[in-house]
């Protein structure tokens, strides 16, 4: 066809920019549900049985956090094993939680002991988000278990705060997904559960301390085989009367840390995440062998053992 002089070709239209892929997080098959399903009950189990304890059974949970502790470790190491087979984690997973559950760990000398102030929890939030509850549910007990041995913080406690924390993390997996909920939105989101989850994290663990303290007074002591809602009438009055001074200093850092660096950190877990892309399948193309013509220290060499021109 002869196109007429001076005549202007028409432009094609500019396609659309491709939106980034995005981050998916570890997924959780049947096996990895189950492992974690197990966990919460006996987690559930260790934390409240002294409420339904008889008055004469004498046990308490300075007794029984060997025994948690013991259960525990199998099956944080079963849901790893569970969600590494449903293809969830692979290598790159694993050294993702290694490095956040150091800079957890790490970021827990920081606060701790002060006014209950940990900086930790703003990372499990934003970890638990990015990566998925069976990923923040190991993460937070990890760095729960490496802050203690880092703190010198081992003690019958710390099984019970394993758990906590894990339970925490896991949560956050849990939230309506960053397919719906994006920007000021999303950090405003976060912050009011690491607020409302700082809570229950503290009134979890008080349960734990409160059946061991005796003598405290009749308003606020722990009664072995009294009935349960005279028990939870005073473990309420124990959590206002200690511990909500020490929680709301945890929810405070928590919420303002969210709120000012939680953006920044998102993108890069994200941008991370997307990256290690943990759903994409390793898979070997037999269609693809090594040409003929080998690269040998910057040489290609030919079929007969001729030796090339450096490639350039």
């Amino acid at each position: 066809m002869i196109r007429r002089p001076g005549r202007p070709r028409p432009a094609r239209p500019a396609r659309p920019a491709r939106p980034p892929r995005p981050a998916r997080p570890v997924r959780i098959g049947p096996r990895a549900a189950v492992a974690l399903a197990l966990v919460g009950l006996i987690g559930i189990a260790a934390f409240g049985w002294p409420l339904l304890a008889d008055r004469q059974s004498g046990l308490a949970h300075s007794q029984d956090a060997p025994w948690l502790f013991a259960a525990l470790l199998p099956l944080l190491v079963a849901v790893v094993v569970a969600t590494i087979a449903d293809h969830g984690m692979d290598a790159k997973a694993v050294a993702m939680l290694g490095v956040l559950a150091a800079v957890g760990a790490a970021l827990r000398p920081l606060g701790a002991g002060t006014a209950g102030l940990e900086p930790m929890f703003f990372l499990m939030v934003l970890s638990g988000r990015v990566l998925g509850p069976g990923f923040g549910f190991v993460l937070g007990s990890v760095t729960m278990f490496a802050s203690a041995l880092l703190t010198g913080g081992v003690g019958p406690w710390m099984p019970f705060q394993m758990l906590a924390l894990g339970w925490f993390s896991l949560g956050a997996g849990l939230l309506p997904g960053p397919e719906r909920i994006r920007g000021r939105a999303e950090l405003l989101m976060l912050a009011a559960y690491g607020c409302a989850g700082s809570f229950a994290y503290g009134t979890v663990m008080n349960l734990q301390g409160w059946v061991m303290l005796q003598g405290m007074g009749q308003g606020v002591s722990f009664h072995p085989g009294d009935p349960v809602g005279a028990n939870l009438a005073r473990f309420l009055a124990y959590c206002l009367a200690t511990s909500v001074g020490w929680d709301l200093g945890r929810a405070a850092l928590t919420v303002v840390l969210t709120l000012t660096l939680g953006g920044t950190l998102l993108k890069a877990l994200r941008r991370a995440t997307r990256k290690a892309a943990f759903d994409a399948p390793v898979t070997f193309d037999p269609s693809e062998e090594e040409p003929p013509g080998l690269a040998l220290n910057g040489a290609r060499v030919g079929t007969e053992g001729d030796i090339g021109a450096p490639r350039r």
